[in-house]
């Protein structure tokens, strides 16, 4: 009896209110609860980077939902001012207002702030199209996030120890290095307007990560030359530029010199006039050579130049 009860005892009966929770309790403790909101509760991510733009596959998705409505659940967590922030599904969300809808079905998960940083960057970092500084911003937000994770975990995780690591995890989900991902994060130290030539493509990346190293001043300084001139730096001027804006020297006369100067033209080449040996040879004694050939050619050139010339017009000057 003694063997039964201590068995018994042993086995983890269910709670009361583990036998009698809903469903929807227990999605809630496993951070999977998938409920239909409205969407005025919905709200977009605090600092989304990526631009929900109305192109043509937007056209496409609204007509998607008006016939199947959404597909997709969004991803969302709770905000502590009330209703939910979107984490994954900002197009579906603007796609399903476009398209009449009243409701959605979210998922909604319990997670911190820099673990929402890194998810919704994560969902949106694999667009089709993405800017560069969309991107940029987008790495910089997780590459924080993730940082201030690992100074959370265990600071001797090599993962989480240094820029570099953390720049490596960054870019595991868009198979670049963590050097590359420091390059994109460079890009938001540029003034706004140069930032936007580099969305345009006014502004090659290489360059623009050169001068992102340039202060503010001397930037707007840049951005004046190229706009005034309608031109954009090579790699080698914009790296002469961050050099001597490290050196303190860069002036608007040295900005001048690195974007004026040139490279040596190569003088152009005399024209050359072919005649075939074969066509001329036979005007010549046997023999004789190509050189004794144009010796001979221009001989006779020079000596018949007189009748070759057009005789000159009497002048008509009074």
């Amino acid at each position: 009896m003694a063997a039964k009860n201590k068995f018994l005892n042993a086995m983890k009966m269910p709670s009361i209110d583990d036998m009698f929770s809903s469903e929807a309790d227990r999605q809630r403790e496993s951070g999977d609860l998938v409920t239909e909101v409205p969407l005025s509760e919905l709200h977009p991510f605090v600092g989304h980077p990526f631009e929900v733009r109305d192109d043509e596959d937007m056209q496409k998705l609204v007509d998607s939902i008006r016939e199947n409505g959404v597909l997709t659940n969004l991803t969302v967590r709770r905000r502590t001012e009330g209703g939910y922030e979107i984490i994954s599904g900002h197009r579906r969300f603007h796609a399903a207002q476009r398209a009449g809808l009243d409701r959605v079905k979210v998922q909604v998960r319990d997670i911190d702030d820099d673990q929402a940083i890194i998810d919704m960057v994560d969902s949106n970092i694999q667009r089709e199209h993405i800017s560069p500084m969309e991107k940029a911003r987008a790495y910089a937000m997780k590459l924080e996030a993730i940082s201030r994770q690992g100074a959370r975990r265990d600071l001797t995780s090599r993962q989480l120890v240094g820029k570099l690591e953390a720049a490596d995890e960054v870019g595991l989900k868009t198979g670049e290095s963590g050097r590359q991902v420091q390059r994109f994060v460079r890009l938001n130290s540029l003034v706004p307007d140069l930032q936007k030539k580099v969305d345009d493509g006014s502004l090659k990346f290489n360059p623009a990560v050169e001068l992102s190293y340039l202060s503010p001043t001397e930037q707007n300084d840049f951005l004046d030359y190229i706009e005034s001139q309608s031109c954009s730096p090579s790699l080698s001027q914009a790296q002469k530029l961050k050099a001597a804006s490290k050196e303190g020297a860069l002036n608007h006369g040295k900005l001048l010199e690195i974007m004026d100067s040139k490279k040596p033209s190569v003088p152009p080449c005399d024209p050359t006039l072919t005649i075939s040996v074969s066509k001329i040879a036979r005007y010549f004694p046997a023999g004789y050579t190509q050189e004794q050939m144009v010796g001979i050619i221009m001989q006779l050139l020079e000596r018949n130049s007189r009748h070759l010339m057009p005789e000159k017009q009497p002048s008509l000057e009074r």
